[in-house]
């Protein structure tokens, strides 16, 4: 990486992912810089709420960053880069606030493949809707529905499909995932070539709004 760049690499969200990114970006982001790199290559995604924080950090407070719809009512959800979205537990120290300024004007790319899924592709989608980042790389795996365990008695449950994840822009996640701005062919990796994305696994859910 050229002189200038900062360069982050985000392996899972996971519940101290947020701060820890706080961490390196106050460490990192000083004086003359020329951009920033978030690396989410092959992040399986993690939690929704560090999703939400991670996003935060890039965008202007309250900006949509993913929102939810389905069937019924309580299915669907909105969320916002405000701490009350990603701080979980109350009284906790909003450690997005602590970010420096320069992290929400600096040019960012972001980058992603076929192994970035669910939380990644959610904060890649929110950043390419805000036109805050450039997203290079491949197709995303497409993992954007929401799943309710329901118990059914004796030890047993059902996982069940009760929404789906959408950009700000309303684009749909699930089964698509996130086109990059900038696609980029990597040299030949057999593993990347053998992995399935979510619209290959038998009786996935379409891409397609629900009504």
């Amino acid at each position: 990486l050229e002189p200038g760049y900062a360069y982050f690499r985000v392996t899972q969200f996971q519940e101290g992912t947020g701060e820890l990114l706080s961490n390196a970006l106050q460490a990192h982001v000083k004086g003359p810089m020329k951009g920033i790199v978030l690396d989410l290559r092959n992040d399986p995604g993690g939690l929704l709420t560090s999703a939400v924080a991670v996003t935060s950090m890039f965008i202007d407070q309250n900006k949509l960053v993913v929102y939810t719809d389905g069937r019924a009512e309580d299915s669907k959800m909105r969320m916002n880069a405000s701490p009350e979205h990603y701080l979980r537990g109350r009284g906790r120290e909003d450690y997005v606030r602590r970010v420096p300024a320069e992290a929400k004007k600096l040019p960012m790319v972001v980058l992603v493949n076929g192994g970035s899924a669910s939380a990644s592709e959610i904060v890649a989608g929110a950043l390419q809707d805000h036109s805050r980042a450039v997203i290079m790389g491949q197709q995303t795996f497409g993992k954007g529905s929401v799943q309710t365990i329901l118990p059914l008695g004796s030890n047993t449950a059902t996982k069940l499909t009760t929404a789906r994840y959408f950009t700000p822009q309303g684009r749909s996640i699930q089964a698509k995932g996130i086109t990059p701005d900038i696609p980029l062919e990597g040299p030949v990796d057999k593993a990347a070539a053998l992995r399935l994305r979510e619209a290959d696994l038998s009786k996935h859910l379409s891409e397609a709004k629900p009504d």
